[in-house]
């Protein structure tokens, strides 16, 4: 497709969009799906017959999931397979989070071997869809046009780098975790098998030919740097942190407004409740909204990147604390190079240690709970079960970090309100798309179990109020 054909369709796009009897008169845009996200959801944007913006509502219109239903009555054995079919792009960090709610559940502690490797499936998600959110999904935005494929033809070499990086990232998630999504190694306990040491050495050359690759990438984003919206609005971070690492696997959930707390005491941060624009649920702590993902991350733990990635934020010109949520992809980008590190200092201890074909650490089943909580790549994932004496569920909550984002793209919205008024309703329309897709959203994985008792009516206010 030629550039002149991609903006003829994207203004024809554009135009039907545009709800509106008298041209001269107030209308509605309305963005019905957003494209190049995860899931449904919609902008809808109130305009006066000047362009001046009067309301601007993310809604999220993704039919609910059953999953926290699901998994009730099924044995512990199950469970983390069940629960990585949230995602198929946080598949592994749903099944480690679901694994940590059930090894805290029983009380059960594991191997640093284990602990190495599941930090290395954790970094090998995180390039994944790190990448694919920078390449596949924001890239088009900053070069004017609707999809990758016209880059092709405009920036075949960057693209064909990108590309590379990915399919070395999916290398590194089926060298570790046995496949690149829905992972079958990983298990409460350990690891039911192993990379060879020939593998490990391998990846490793992976890896280091993926940081030459992701300094071409970050050159790349530098040049881009003027076509970001600029815009900022400090609002709450919230994110794993440690005082000895880069949180992702474990920590305390840290907050830049806020004390520390440990995970069990999630419930007192992420105060979820239910909206009528929404099925999924928003959250709230200190304020009206925060935020999680790559830019909370870096605003809270940024001093223990890897010094490759420092460079790579300094050369970016990403400092902490930074508060345009439109940079959550410069942060990923950050992460993305602090990843390939961390996995190549990690692997380079096992290797010096030998790899050991460790047992899964013996499970004594009892009436526990546990909550889990690890840091995947769109932000904070909490797990919380409940198992009776036979090791079975009795209750689950999940909170995505999506529907702990919802609530803050809302309050970006009314926030940017003034800065789009008077725009003509493309770029109101960009604008405003390329602020919840910054967000990177999985929506779909932040819709949750409704409750159906009693009348449909009962239900609905339920839903809508509980």
């Amino acid at each position: 497709m030629t550039m002149e054909k991609v903006k003829e369709r994207k203004k024809e796009q554009s135009s039907k969009k545009i709800l509106s009897p008298d041209p001269a008169g107030p209308r509605t845009l309305e963005v019905k799906h957003l494209t190049r996200v995860e899931g449904h959801g919609n902008i809808i944007v109130k305009l006066d017959s000047g362009n001046r913006v009067q309301d601007c509502q993310w809604q999220v219109v993704e039919a609910p999931r059953f999953f926290e239903a699901m998994v009730q009555g099924r044995p512990y054995e199950d469970i983390h397979h069940i629960v990585s079919r949230i995602c198929g792009i946080c598949s592994i960090g749903h099944q480690l989070c679901s694994i940590q709610a059930t090894e805290d559940a029983f009380g059960l502690n594991v191997s640093e071997q284990t602990l190495d490797l599941r930090k290395l499936a954790l970094h090998a998600e995180n390039l994944q869809s790190h990448l694919l959110h920078i390449g596949y999904l924001v890239l088009p935005d900053l070069l004017g046009v609707d999809s990758v494929l016209p880059l092709a033809q405009t920036h075949k070499d960057e693209l064909v780098n990108l590309v590379a990086c990915r399919r070395i990232s999916n290398e590194f998630s089926r060298l570790i975790c046995g496949r690149t999504t829905h992972p079958q190694r990983l298990i409460p306990g350990g690891m039911e098998k192993f990379p060879a040491p020939q593998e490990l050495v391998e990846l490793k050359s992976m890896l280091e030919e993926s940081l030459g690759r992701m300094a071409k990438i970050v050159d790349l984003f530098t040049a881009l740097a003027d076509k970001w919206p600029v815009f900022r609005r400090p609002t709450e971070y919230v994110a794993l942190v440690s005082p000895s690492e880069y949180a992702l696997y474990s920590g305390e959930i840290g907050s830049s407004k806020d004390i520390n707390r440990p995970a069990a005491l999630y419930q007192q941060i992420t105060n979820e409740y239910c909206v009528p624009q929404s099925t999924a649920k928003w959250t709230k702590n200190t304020e009206n909204s925060y935020m999680v993902g790559a830019l909370a991350r870096f605003n809270l733990n940024h001093k223990l990147l890897s010094p490759e990635a420092q460079k790579a934020a300094l050369k970016l010109s990403l400092k902490a604390p930074e508060y345009n949520p439109y940079l959550n992809t410069v942060a990923q980008l950050v992460e993305c190079v602090h990843s390939a590190q961390d996995s190549l200092d990690i692997i380079s201890g096992l290797l010096s240690r030998g790899l050991k074909h460790e047992k899964p650490a013996p499970i004594k089943i009892k009436a526990g709970k546990g909550v889990g909580a690890v840091e995947v790549p769109r932000g904070l994932l909490i797990h919380n079960y409940e198992y009776n004496d036979l090791g079975r569920i009795v209750s689950a909550d999940c909170v995505i970090p999506t529907n702990q984002n919802h609530g803050n793209i809302q309050m970006d919205m009314d926030a940017i309100k003034p800065l789009l008024s008077g725009l003509d309703p493309e770029a109101i329309e960009l604008k405003l798309s390329m602020l919840v897709r910054g967000y990177d959203p999985c929506i779909s994985c932040s819709t949750h179990l409704i409750d159906v008792t009693g009348t449909p009516e009962e239900s609905l206010v339920k839903f809508v109020r509980v």
